[in-house]
């Protein structure tokens, strides 16, 4: 697989950190349309800590492709959400290492002192909901981006 963008210093990875809900709405257009494979999505209830690999669609990088007529790329991406106190999933199955879903949005439904919900909705049916005791997540490019296997775009507005 070829390597795509990144070089020359011309961009530079995605790296954010969430900690109030005014700012979810960039990480949730960024992860859309990104692909998750159920093997990829860990509980660590130790380090109170869900995180997922995604295989992020470069949304940031999709006009300056299509005005250079060049292929659209996607990245791995980590999706850590730190403070984490349960963890629950819908639709999908942990023993289905192999299923591979889409992920549609992120959210968060706010609770007591600063507590809420994150909620990770996901194609078919498919959420993830985790109880955080406060809103802490990350969201870091791990890889180089890579062209992506579809030549065409998702067929929607990011965001939408």
């Amino acid at each position: 697989m070829t390597d795509a963008r990144f070089e020359d210093g011309v961009e530079n990875p995605v790296r954010l950190f969430v900690e109030d809900q005014e700012d979810l709405p960039i990480v949730s257009a960024l992860v859309q349309d990104g692909l998750v494979q159920t093997d990829n999505i860990s509980w660590m209830r130790q380090k109170s800590r869900v995180a997922l690999l995604i295989s992020r669609f470069r949304w940031e990088d999709h006009d300056a492709a299509e005005r250079s007529n060049r292929p659209f790329e996607r990245v791995q991406s980590m999706l850590v959400i730190d403070s984490a106190s349960s963890f629950r999933a819908q639709g999908i199955s942990p023993s289905d290492k192999e299923l591979v879903t889409v992920v549609l949005s992120v959210s968060f439904e706010p609770g007591k002192d600063g507590a809420g919900t994150v909620h990770i909705t996901l194609a078919g049916d498919g959420a993830l909901a985790v109880e955080v005791e406060c809103l802490d997540i990350r969201l870091q490019d791990v890889s180089r981006p890579y062209l992506a296997k579809s030549s065409k775009a998702p067929d929607h507005e990011i965001g939408g």
